[in-house]
């Protein structure tokens, strides 16, 4: 593992501080407070070739990986978007495209694949349900065989994107748990167009991120032509395993990018705030709260670059992936919490953005998988026996 930031990761981090320039603080402040998805951001994504990092030089995207993925989402993140950063390209640039990219037939690689690279084509990703969880394994939405058909039937919760996606890869159960021989039998995952007869999508009310709607999927008799089972029909499982990792991956980014920007922000005002004479930066009862976690953040960082090498080089990465996703959420949580005390009062205040970034990096503790099964995963992975 080199140290040294390449030409291309430069380039990427160049761009990408070049948009968060322009889509700033007050920018996201806005959208926010009236609820509205940034068009205008998604589409200067794509005009930067972000979408399609990812994708394969054949179907036209930059052939690059997931190191180059995670710099700009930090970057982003860190350089004025908070969690915009990673939220707007975790899902489809991330998710979407690695299970497309590696399970999908040529003709979904082609069809897909092409319109992600150039921003033209938005995916969710169908797996929380209201009764399983983070128990995936016990999804109920079921897929019944009809002639040359699936039709879907189930509820889906917390399905970001959703209200305005293309496309859902889409979870489901076409063996039952109880008929299967393993737990991990019986999944299949469909990409199901959103505008399919029988599709019902219901916003959440949630507590930050308003940019983005976070809905209530419902299926009703949705049917979907047998060619758009993505991977193996019952063995689901592992093509959505292969998923997984980019999604922890992106959100240690975006808490260490959060993190920094919220810390950059409240070191700017301790050197213009002055109390009793001096900047009350220069109190380390002010000083040494930020720069604790933010050396933390520094760690962690290390981390998921190391799970990006990895998940590069087509090594296993779950370990390695969970690590720098329970480092980085706690690290950045603990980080914007400090930096907004270092505001005081004006802390609370819409104007100065990090009560903004308060609650947009706390969703990191429970997305996208909690805190205790990250940590459930990295206990399992030092010796302690399975506890779930």
């Amino acid at each position: 593992m080199t140290f040294e930031t390449s030409a291309e990761h430069s380039m990427i981090s160049s761009t990408a501080t070049e948009i968060a320039t322009e889509f700033g603080p007050k920018y996201w402040r806005e959208r926010e407070e009236n609820g509205e998805f940034a068009e205008d951001f998604w589409n200067e994504l794509g005009e930067a070739g972000f979408h399609g990092l990812l994708v394969p030089e054949e179907y036209g995207g930059a052939g690059m990986g997931m190191a180059e993925l995670g710099v700009a989402m930090e970057t982003l993140c860190s350089e004025g978007c908070g969690m915009a950063g990673t939220w707007y390209l975790v899902l489809t640039a991330g998710m979407a495209t690695v299970g497309l990219n590696e399970h999908g037939t040529d003709e979904q690689r082609e069809r897909y694949l092409t319109d992600i690279a150039v921003g033209d084509r938005n995916f969710s990703i169908g797996i929380t349900e209201p009764e399983a969880g983070t128990n995936t394994l016990n999804v109920a939405t079921r897929a019944e065989k009809d002639g040359d058909e699936y039709v879907l039937n189930g509820q889906k919760a917390w399905i970001t994107f959703s209200d305005r996606a293309d496309d859902m890869i889409l979870v489901t159960r076409t063996t039952p748990r109880e008929s299967a021989d393993h737990g991990t039998d019986g999944i299949t995952l469909f990409v199901v167009d959103m505008d399919s007869s029988g599709i019902d999508v219901s916003p959440i009310e949630k507590h930050a991120m308003n940019y983005s709607k976070s809905c209530e999927v419902f299926l009703n008799d949705v049917r979907v032509p047998e060619e758009n089972v993505l991977g193996e029909r019952d063995d689901g499982w592992w093509a959505l395993v292969s998923m997984l990792n980019p999604e922890r991956i992106g959100f240690a980014a975006a808490a260490t990018g959060i993190g920094k920007l919220a810390a950059h922000t409240a070191i700017d005002y301790a050197n213009d705030r002055e109390v009793f004479g001096e900047p009350i930066g220069t109190h380390q009862a002010v000083s040494f709260p930020v720069a604790k976690p933010y050396a933390r953040m520094e760690a962690a960082a290390q981390m998921r670059r190391k799970a990006e090498r990895l998940y590069d080089q087509d090594k296993p990465c779950g370990y390695e992936s969970n690590v720098a996703k329970a480092t980085a959420v706690e690290a950045g949580i603990e980080t914007v919490k400090q930096s907004m005390q270092a505001f005081g009062g004006w802390g609370y205040a819409t104007e100065y953005d990090v009560e903004r970034w308060w609650r947009e990096i706390n969703l990191t503790r429970l997305a996208p998988v909690t805190q205790q099964m990250a940590y459930n995963h990295i206990s399992q992975e030092i010796g302690f026996p399975k506890s779930y």
